[in-house]
């Protein structure tokens, strides 16, 4: 018996695969990171004064085009899981490619506005509201990129000659760390660009 069947068949007595509830475990823990974080952002936000004319330098508009970037790419990762059920190794490449098309979009609107905000000297040092601008959505960036990172990884090994029936149950560890990334920013947007 090879350590890959050894593997699966301890998983399955547990009723959860191993892969997916080390999935669901890591992203528990990043709840807690920006669970934290959030908190601590709402928290110094209702205590002091000042953070309404720094919210007004955000684009709202740039800041609803990402959003509606990554709520599109939700959209094509639960495709490529379907497709993945369905044995449909195109439909799989080609909503994969549009998720991490999508994820590099809106990693280079955020780049956009970071260049904005520099040029217009607004700066972590600059207030506490920017501090944690910069410090949520660059963490949050570097979520969107290690899953575009994941997906990439997954869609090359997904094309090689029987890629899809031996790694394409991998789509459900990536399409849920892709939803919570998502999730994320849900909770980012109104808070850093509404107010």
């Amino acid at each position: 018996m090879s350590v890959e069947s050894t593997a699966s068949t301890d998983t399955m007595e547990a009723g959860v695969p191993a892969a997916k509830l080390g999935v669901w475990w890591f992203i528990a823990s990043e709840i807690m990171v920006f669970g934290g974080v959030l908190a601590s952002f709402i928290l110094l936000r209702l205590t002091g004064p000042g953070w309404a004319g720094d919210i007004e330098h955000n684009s709202v508009l740039l800041g609803s085009i990402n959003t509606l970037v990554l709520l599109t790419s939700s959209f094509s990762i639960v495709e490529v899981l379907a497709a993945n059920k369905a044995g449909d190794l195109e439909k799989f490449k080609k909503y994969m490619g549009i998720t991490i098309a999508l994820g590099l979009l809106f990693m280079v609107i955020k780049g956009v506005e970071y260049s904005i905000h520099i040029h217009e000297g607004l700066l972590p040092d600059k207030s506490l509201f920017w501090a944690f601008y910069f410090g949520m959505t660059g963490l949050h960036g570097l979520h969107v990129l290690a899953g575009i990172v994941a997906n990439i990884s997954l869609l090359v090994v997904v094309s090689k000659p029987g890629g899809l029936a031996r790694y394409g149950h991998r789509s459900e560890m990536c399409g849920l760390y892709w939803h919570f990334v998502d999730v994320v920013w849900i909770f980012l947007f109104p808070l850093l660009y509404l107010g």
